[in-house]
């Protein structure tokens, strides 16, 4: 199954099917319990179950975002994310997700065999953009409070050369469910000019 949502291109699903729903021009997907993607650097067993993942292939310079809501009370690491995904040992996250400590927060996980895990802003507000983008070989993270102004997150290459699939998700690595809105989302093939400015 596909799924269509205005200014994207379709999306299919990256690991099994999942809860999806599109209103207006919100996307909702809602996690199963217990499902997340991860290649923990300690060596345990990577833990890549996350099917409530919707994504569409790229390739060339893009920029992808979306003003992401996780509504109701959240358990800690419940997350929606932007995704990039090549293969079990070649991926990304960037996620607006609940911290151990109760607060939102923009993490960010890069994977090139073992994953690479990195807690960013602390978030007040209900929401938070993100945004994915390619710069050549390259690849970029940003967090915005308005989707205007947007921070630097990190840069980061991946160890292959692809296919990559850019996409969505939704995860709740310890509990039940987790549902995530996905707003405001816009795709356009351009290069991002500058990576630092706010722009």
């Amino acid at each position: 199954m596909s799924v269509r949502v205005p200014g994207l291109p379709e999306l299919s699903w990256t690991h099994g099917e999942g809860d999806v729903r599109v209103v207006d021009d919100t996307l909702i997907l809602t996690s199963a319990g217990h499902v997340d993607w991860t290649n923990d650097a300690t060596g345990r067993h990577p833990f890549q179950h996350a099917a409530t993942s919707l994504g569409f292939a790229v390739d060339g310079d893009f920029v992808l975002s979306a003003r992401v809501r996780v509504p109701g009370r959240r358990t800690t690491f419940d997350a929606g994310a932007l995704t990039l995904w090549s293969g079990p040992d070649h991926w990304a996250k960037l996620c607006f997700e609940l911290s151990p400590q109760g607060e939102a927060m923009i993490v960010s996980v890069v994977t090139n065999r073992y994953s690479d895990d990195v807690d960013s802003t602390v978030v007040a507000d209900d929401h938070a953009f993100l945004r994915l983008a390619r710069i050549g070989e390259a690849y970029v993270f940003h967090s915005s409070s308005d989707g205007r102004t947007w921070r630097f997150v990190r840069l980061f290459r991946m160890t292959t050369d692809g296919p990559f699939a850019a996409g969505l998700m939704a995860q709740s690595p310890l509990g039940e469910r987790c549902v995530a809105e996905f707003a405001d989302i816009r795709f356009e093939e351009r290069t991002l000019l500058e990576l630092r400015d706010g722009s």
